[in-house]
């Protein structure tokens, strides 16, 4: 298999009112395709770009009717078919920023979900599993009685093995596991990761928590933050810092933290990293686990914001479900 580049495309725009606002917003995304694919053609072949959390939409609004109604939309969609077609075009697998996503199957929930787009069409959408309580009311799959379909997919394709995780998730190395022990060798980050917890010391949780996953999970991570203005989305400042990361802990690639657009990009060796899978005895962290050993990953803490049998979900009823949550520790 060949080297191949991969692209983090952070993006600074402001955060749409309403879903009529979305297709600018595309059309900028669709732009930034072209200019990785072309700029970076004299030295490499673009196939896989990522894009940040927020990027269509973000969850401003208090409220899930108030999501619903004005920024809420099905997938796939009108938005997905454009990146269909651009991926067909250029023949690249698109992580796409997030969308807030409406779907009948769950009525009145809203989920904050990213789709992996190649050049046949959707591959998976990823469902944010930790939503950033108790700000974010928008729905985990893990909080939805019957929810059956698969909340940690991964792609088999002809770049490799993908995985993709939302940006709060990947605080919770046990979500960002489950993508590697089903075989994933990317892993997608798709963020708005906002400070202090941002790109520069002393508080870098963006970067430290991007090279833990990757050396722990022997995996590529191909991180996209959004680099968006404060202005853009208050109240928060949103540090950018977009990388990619090799699968012992290097970084390859990052933009300069500080607001704004920026495309990083960096080579992606799969055949040396399943090499390198094989070949390692020592420091197989997948290979090495002891599953049967850790007996308090049997017991539920978390309860999910709907547990008390609310319709919709709320500041008031995840602030009560982080509460009921920190009482299962004692």
């Amino acid at each position: 298999m060949p080297r191949f580049l991969a692209a983090a495309c952070q993006t600074d725009f402001p955060n749409p009112k309403d879903r009529s606002e979305i297709a600018g917003r595309v059309s900028h995304m669709l732009a930034m395709i072209d200019r990785a694919v072309v700029g970076y053609g004299p030295f490499g072949t673009v196939k896989l770009l990522a894009f940040p959390e927020f990027a269509h939409a973000a969850p401003v609004y208090f409220t899930v009717e108030e999501l619903f109604d004005k920024l809420a939309i099905p997938i796939p969609n009108e938005h997905t078919d454009r990146y269909h077609k651009k991926a067909r075009e250029h023949g690249v697998h698109i992580q796409t920023g997030t969308f807030l996503e409406r779907d009948d199957r769950y009525p009145g929930h809203v989920f904050n979900t990213t789709c992996l787009i190649g050049p046949d069409g959707i591959l998976y959408r990823y469902r944010k599993t930790h939503p950033w309580i108790p700000w974010e009311v928008h729905a985990s799959p893990h909080d939805i009685q019957g929810y059956l379909e698969d909340m940690f997919p991964v792609a088999e394709t002809e770049i490799g093995k993908i995985g993709v995780a939302t940006c709060y998730d990947w605080l919770f190395p046990e979500a960002i596991r489950q993508l590697a022990l089903k075989g994933a060798e990317i892993l997608v980050r798709v963020s708005a990761y906002m400070d202090p917890w941002g790109a520069t010391p002393p508080m870098d949780w963006w970067t430290v928590v991007n090279r833990c996953r990757a050396l722990e999970n022997i995996a590529y991570v191909v991180a996209a933050n959004q680099g968006a203005a404060a202005e853009h989305y208050p109240p928060f400042s949103w540090p950018g810092g977009s990388m990619i990361v090799d699968y012992d802990g290097r970084i390859l690639a990052q933009a300069d933290p500080g607001p704004g657009e920026k495309i990083v990009v960096a080579p992606l060796d799969i055949a040396a990293l399943r090499a390198e899978r094989d070949r390692r005895m020592g420091h197989h962290m997948l290979g090495h686990l002891r599953m049967e050993a850790y007996k308090e990953y049997r017991k539920a803490i978390y309860p999910g914001s709907l547990a008390q049998g609310q319709k919709a979900l709320t500041i008031e009823g995840n602030n009560r479900a982080i509460a009921e949550g920190k009482k299962r520790l004692v």
